[in-house]
């Protein structure tokens, strides 16, 4: 049987001055006691207080000296009681504390994610806050750490609640007609019925539709640089990112493989990828530039297709890149204005990378792109997680068959049974259902100290 009491490293060691160890369970006032030495004993201090002492291994040998935070249950982050160890961020000191920790039998290694699990379990948070956690760990732009912080802050969980609990009203007023169907009695208005499911069922695509600019948010969006060679691709790359990434050449064929960075633009990360410049080749290196232009343009989110005042428009090269995204996700962009500008030729965008003229609105019109015309705010709830999206499609469908059980007037039996499959549907959402399959699936993405 596993001990109850759980140990890990919170902070990687030698990331700055300081490193914290964390222990959680009925055990962790007690086994700190027998390593900790300082005025008081963490066992009889109150809670949310810190005390100076020293860590001792067990053969009474100075290991370093520290600061223990005490947290009582149920007031910590995973509901039980707690302590947090913080020592010189030396990576020997941290892994000597906690090799004796587990050498008094009652303390393990805590398994990846089991403190936030824990704080599940124990109801601290439910599953959509406990998936933000990862998601802040893991953010990697502005937008991305802010969508993760309105998840933890429950705005996704307050409306997923607030249909679920319009669905069980919803449900047990049909089930108590059915439990006096004999009587007769009548307790649904199947008018109101439909209208509060059609109510739902709005509110639900209102989520579903938030998913592609949510997954934005969140993980990031692909951009290829495409066009002939020498139109520019590198020189815009390049200013983008504000350093010289790419290599810029007068020469034909320059880039002969994929150079991929990251950006962010109003929050949003891009991640750009100059590809080798797109015509027919007799040189083996660039053709096989050539051909790896083409596999990123195979998940590429946007393309950036580039031309250049002096080389104009190439119908065949634009009916290729069609070939690989729509339309509507292609933004054709002019470079070298400073040189000749022709109003004649067709663009979304008209720039200049070595004089940086219209720069400002490439990024604009990146972000545009890249979100559409949809508007969400910091307090908008907005879906990024495939899971969800997948319960909130199940629940919609659901609610479907039961807006079709009552407009045919079967059985309050049927309609039930919809009902209470949408509800299950929603609370997978925020694990009032759940499996342990889809718990260890979600935990063991976390890392080992959280």
């Amino acid at each position: 049987m596993k001990e109850d009491t759980i140990i890990a490293l919170a902070t990687p060691p030698g990331v700055g001055a300081i490193s914290i160890i964390r222990l959680s369970g009925t055990n962790a006032f007690w086994v700190t006691d027998l390593l900790f030495n300082g005025r008081q004993t963490i066992t009889g201090s109150k809670s949310h207080t810190i005390h100076y002492g020293d860590i001792f291994d067990n053969s009474g040998n100075h290991l370093d000296d520290v600061l223990v935070s005490v947290f009582r249950a149920p007031n910590s982050y995973t509901g039980e009681d707690s302590v947090e160890i913080s020592m010189h961020g030396n990576p020997l000191i941290a892994q000597k504390i906690i090799s004796e920790f587990i050498k008094t039998g009652k303390v393990r290694l805590a398994e990846p994610g089991e403190f936030t699990k824990r704080a599940f379990l124990n109801n601290k948070i439910d599953l959509s806050q406990a998936e933000a956690v990862a998601d802040i760990i893991h953010a990697r732009s502005d937008a991305s750490l802010k969508g993760a912080r309105n998840q933890l802050d429950g705005l996704l969980s307050k409306k997923v609640s607030s249909l679920r609990e319009s669905l069980i009203n919803a449900t047990s007023f049909i089930e108590l007609e059915l439990d006096f169907a004999e009587e007769d009695i009548e307790f649904v208005n199947f008018e109101e019925l439909l209208k509060k499911i059609d109510e739902i069922i709005i509110e639900i695509d209102s989520l579903l539709e938030s998913y592609n600019v949510g997954k934005i948010i969140r993980d990031g969006i692909n951009v290829a640089l495409v066009g002939k060679p020498n139109v520019g691709k590198s020189s815009i790359m390049n200013y983008l990112l504000k350093e010289s990434r790419s290599i810029v050449s007068e020469i034909p064929g320059t880039t002969r493989d994929i150079i991929r960075e990251e950006i962010s633009i109003d929050g949003i990360l891009f991640r750009l990828y100059d590809t080798a410049g797109m015509r027919e080749s007799d040189n083996p290196l660039e053709k096989e530039g050539i051909k790896r232009s083409r596999e990123v343009l195979r998940s590429a989110d946007l393309i950036l297709f580039i031309e250049d005042t002096q080389q104009r428009f190439t119908r065949d090269l634009f009916d290729e890149v069609l070939n690989y995204i729509a339309g509507d996700k292609i933004i054709r962009v002019l470079n070298k204005i400073d040189l000749f500008d022709d109003k004649l030729i067709e663009a979304d965008v008209r720039i200049s990378a070595k004089t940086g003229a219209g720069m400002k609105d490439l990024a604009k019109t990146l972000v545009q792109k890249a979100i559409g015309t949809n508007y969400y705010t910091e307090k908008t709830a907005i879906i990024s997680n495939i899971r969800h999206y997948n319960c909130l499609k199940n629940a919609r469908e659901s609610l479907l068959n039961a807006r079709e059980s009552i407009l045919k007037k079967v059985s309050g039996e049927f309609i039930s049974v919809d009902l209470r499959t949408a509800t299950i549907s929603l609370g997978e959402i925020i694990g009032e259902v759940t499996t342990d399959d889809i718990l260890n699936n979600i935990f063991m993405k976390f890392c080992i100290g959280k």
